[in-house]
């Protein structure tokens, strides 16, 4: 069974009585009742779930206490004061546990494409896209996200900024667009798994291993890796570029003071590249036939 053909025999169906707007309220749709459907599996065994938030949260606090560690033996790193890695540190922990939350599933993608359990979300009336994404949401993945805003929390408390009204409102924004920036990497990240099948983990080193790389100055790192989350896969936007402005530090590479500001564009031009990615891998998909 090829996608597209389950594409024309969608067309011929509820995809061609509902416009753009409409299919992604029924992509929203789609989401939110599998999500709910997960979320009510899991709250049925609620000591399980408390357990299991609490190892998410503890074992993602391991990252910050590795930081931690380093600043019992230095004052700084990179010219960095533990509040402003902290600061740094919440903002990609936030960012990415909301996204990992969200969209997180779609690194079992290569799963599906091998076993062919794949064909049975493309014969469903909704969007794979949605169906992939909500596929055993996991409520426990919050714990990284309470420990990441706590972290963010306490460095707000601790580091020296000369708060404008600009650097507030920069904050959410911030945090927006960089869930928007993770999100866009799962997706392209599931995309490849349709030619490579097996490529979870490369996924995992730009998601995973992108935030971790965040999570620390990027003073400490070559100006050669610096340009290439900069310019190539632009997860500098997520918190590098724009925290540089809220703490009032040079730009790395030079750069011009308005990158601090471009984050909603490059979230966005992010999103529409990994959504032509996944409409082209998924067009390029072949059962296995079994």
């Amino acid at each position: 069974m090829r996608a597209g053909c389950c594409s024309r025999s969608r067309r011929g169906g509820w995809w061609s009585r509902v416009g753009e707007g409409g299919r992604v309220r029924e992509g929203a749709r789609a989401y939110l009742l599998i999500a709910g459907m997960w979320m009510r599996s899991t709250m049925a065994y609620r000591f399980s779930f408390a357990m299991t938030t609490f190892g998410n949260f503890t074992a993602t606090f391991f990252d910050f206490v590795a930081i931690m560690l380093m600043f019992s033996r230095v004052d700084a790193l990179g010219g960095y004061a533990l509040p402003e890695v902290a600061f740094l540190y919440g903002l990609s922990a936030v960012s990415f546990g909301l996204a990992d939350l969200v969209i997180g599933s779609m690194e079992r993608l290569g799963r599906r494409v091998r076993d062919g359990t794949l064909d049975t979300l493309l014969v469903r009336p909704a969007p794979v896209l949605a169906q992939v994404a909500a596929d055993r949401f996991a409520l426990r993945r919050m714990g990284r996200v309470v420990q990441g805003a706590l972290v963010l929390g306490w460095s707000l408390t601790r580091v020296d900024i000369d708060w404008t009204v600009g650097k507030l409102l920069l904050m959410p924004v911030i945090l927006v667009s960089g869930f928007g920036i993770f999100c866009s990497v799962f997706v392209a990240g599931a995309a490849f798994q349709f030619v490579a099948q097996d490529a979870s983990e490369v996924q995992n080193a730009f998601t995973y291993g992108g935030t971790t790389l965040l999570q620390y100055p990027p003073t400490v790192f070559a100006k050669e890796l610096v340009r290439g989350v900069t310019f190539v896969l632009p997860l500098a936007f997520v918190n590098w570029l724009p925290a540089t402005y809220v703490l009032g530090r040079p730009y790395p590479l030079s750069l011009p003071e308005w990158v601090a500001f471009a984050p909603p564009l490059v979230a966005a031009g992010c999103c529409a590249l990994a959504g032509l990615a996944w409409r082209t891998g998924l067009r390029s998909y072949r059962s296995t036939g079994s």
